[in-house]
């Protein structure tokens, strides 16, 4: 009796372990490199493919990379399952892709992938079972020398916006110009720095540049905000010198340059003020004066009286109750307005001419309006301070 239970028992124990068994057809994990047959630079984007084909039912999964030593790598997007069928017979399908960098040249080795999956056998029972990829071995070129800076890119698109036109500003106006550069097949640091835009009249403001990365099957899309202000620094126009940088395109296999031409910020010639034209002279008959003249003259009786020389026809900010650039300013400033305020301070010194205390005062003034991380500054201070430097002279 002992021993046709022992019998049993070892029978059903190797009928167990036969369901257990598992055919290597049936659980497949692949690693693919896409264009495997051309030898990748130092650092171009290498795309991967992990997929797992399963003919018996999974209870649960885990996917285990290899150290991928020599590489930097991200994954593009979530692990995707979905079915096919195969002569009738249905297969359960896994697909991780990747992007790898590889950071030196030589062979680089991919290692193996471990699908650690949990199967069930007949009775509904759970076991484990690893799934193992076959390694795969890369020759990596190395970089190709270049000037400057090391680009490999899939795909380069490079926009220039301005926030208004450039090439009609109004008095005192300023521009925002922003360039993106996108970059496909490139992580966010591959990007070149942010060059320095340079100019021989303008008055540029650079901001902190802004960089990010959105994932795609066809790897990174990786994004850089490059941004500056500017303001033509004659008062009239100037010209933004151009910019270029070079890079690989690894789908063509060329060295290539991306140029960003030269261009013109400059003022709308018809907001300018137009040149006050020389009067011919005339008798001014008592009747005629207005109050304003009353006051001029009043003002240079008392001037003499004091042995004070009357000020000259220019110096209109001593004049300022009755003067509509100053009331303009005054206005401006209460009302908070940057642009009209800072439009308003430039016409009194163009008018009123030179005035050095004057001149710093509105050189800060912009640096607080155009300077990156400064906090606004306040405009009924600077209107006072401003004409207060005028009527001194100083």
């Amino acid at each position: 009796m002992k021993a046709l239970i022992l019998c049993l028992t070892l029978i059903a124990g190797l009928a167990q372990a036969q369901t257990r068994e598992v055919d290597p057809a049936d659980l497949q994990l692949t690693v693919t490199v896409e264009n495997a047959e051309i030898a990748p630079y130092q650092g171009e984007m290498v795309l991967v493919t992990i997929h797992g084909a399963y003919r018996r039912h999974i209870t649960l999964e885990k996917l285990v990379q290899p150290d991928l030593e020599g590489f930097n790598w991200m994954q593009l997007g979530q692990d995707s399952w979905y079915e096919t069928r195969v002569r009738g017979k249905k297969i359960k399908n896994f697909r991780r892709r990747m992007a790898l960098f590889p950071e030196k040249a030589g062979k680089l080795t991919i290692g193996s992938f471990v699908h650690k999956l949990t199967l069930t056998d007949e009775g509904d029972d759970w076991f484990e079972h690893d799934v193992r990829s076959e390694p795969l071995t890369l020759d990596v070129a190395a970089a190709p020398p270049v000037e400057g800076w090391w680009f490999p890119v899939r795909r380069l698109e490079i926009s220039d916006q301005w926030s208004n036109a450039p090439d009609q500003l109004k008095e005192g106006e300023g521009v925002l110009r922003v360039i993106r550069v996108t970059a496909v097949g490139a992580s966010p640091d591959m990007i070149p720095p942010m060059p320095e835009l340079s100019s021989p009249s303008a008055m540029i403001f650079p901001h902190p540049e802004q960089r990010f990365v959105e994932l795609s099957p066809d790897g990174p899309v990786s994004m850089a905000f490059w941004r500056w202000t500017i303001r033509p620094g004659n008062g009239r126009s100037a010209i933004l010198e151009p910019l270029s940088f070079d890079y690989f395109d690894t789908t063509t296999r060329k060295a290539l340059s991306a140029t960003i031409t030269a261009q013109r910020v400059a003022m709308d010639e018809t907001d300018l003020p137009e040149p006050t034209p020389s009067a011919p002279p005339v008798r001014l008959r008592p009747a005629l004066l207005t109050a304003t003249g009353v006051m001029t003259l009043a003002a240079a009786l008392v001037a003499l009286m004091i042995g004070r020389a009357m000020p000259g026809p220019t110096r209109l900010a001593s004049l300022a109750p009755f003067n509509a650039l100053y009331r303009g300013l005054k206005r401006a400033a209460r009302e908070r307005d940057l642009a009209a305020t800072r439009r308003m301070a430039n016409a009194i010194l163009r008018s009123d001419g030179p005035n050095a205390q004057a001149s710093r005062l509105l050189a800060q003034f912009d640096t607080a309006v155009f300077g990156t991380g400064k906090p606004a500054p306040d405009t009924a201070r600077f209107a006072r301070d401003f004409l207060a430097a005028m009527k001194t002279g100083s």
